[in-house]
């Protein structure tokens, strides 16, 4: 199918619920789809601010704001996973009159396949798809312990993984600001354990990878085939790093706009 891209409102200012931001369509009040997006460690819902100039009109994107940084900096972050997950699945709750699709990148593959999993065994809702990016399968993750080195390790540890955003900590002021988030991030997702045995979903998954990531190995990522029940799995690889997605953000929301309509 030919989509037309309108232009975008800004995103909905929302009381709405502080876990998400919606991005409203000009001239469209009611789409078909509803793609959620979560961030990676340390990272925030502006990561995926321009994705709707690259969607379908009737797909609203939904960005998923963890606490403890952008609005929400005054709260703590999130201790562990479980809560997380619940969290955000009971903000999705009025939502659920369309169906989702849930798109996480690096720590927020985990976070989607668990709230997928509560969407399924809470509302009875099987996600359309479940997209999963710069990921290793939940049980088949290898745990750097980043999050008990000291303030110098982390960072070296994420920029070893690429250098997209990195450059905030160059700036004494921000390093000090977000420090403590990212270390709350990478404590939750290596403290994860997924449930034994680990759960399939009944959703469909892609994967995606960049070919040059140093904290990916791609069988561990294939690995995410056996956490579908439905038959139906595929991965997706772009040249670049463990952000591979900032410079092949057209090109990723265009196979991932396609993996929806499949």
């Amino acid at each position: 199918m030919t989509a037309t891209h309108p232009t975008r409102t800004a995103e909905r200012a929302t009381g709405e619920n502080p876990w998400l931001r919606r991005h409203a369509t000009a001239g469209r009040s009611t789409p078909r789809l509803r793609l959620v997006c979560f961030p990676h460690a340390g990272g925030n819902a502006q990561l995926f601010h321009t994705w709707p100039l690259h969607l379908p009109a009737d797909i609203e994107l939904v960005a998923v704001r963890y606490p403890g940084r952008q609005e929400r900096l005054a709260e703590p972050c999130a201790t562990d996973m479980a809560s997380l997950a619940d969290a955000v699945t009971a903000a999705l709750v009025p939502l659920l009159d369309r169906p989702v699709a849930l798109f996480g990148h690096s720590m927020g593959s985990a976070v989607a396949y668990e709230t997928a999993l509560r969407l399924e065994e809470r509302h009875s809702v099987v996600p359309r798809r479940l997209l999963v990016s710069a990921r290793a399968a939940p049980h088949r993750v290898r745990r750097t312990g980043l999050h008990l080195r000291d303030d110098d390790e982390l960072v070296a540890g994420v920029r070893r993984l690429g250098s997209y955003g990195s450059e905030v900590f160059d700036i004494p002021e921000l390093r000090e600001l977000l420090l403590p988030t990212l270390r709350a991030d990478y404590r939750l997702i290596e403290d994860y354990r997924p449930a034994s045995p680990t759960r399939p979903t009944r959703a469909p998954i892609t994967a995606f990878l960049g070919t040059d990531d140093p904290g990916c190995d791609r069988e561990a990522v294939l690995a995410w085939s056996e956490l579908t029940r439905a038959g139906d799995f595929a991965l997706r690889t772009y040249p670049g790093d463990h952000f591979y997605l900032a410079e092949r953000e057209a090109e990723l929301v265009a196979d991932l706009t396609k993996d929806l309509e499949a």
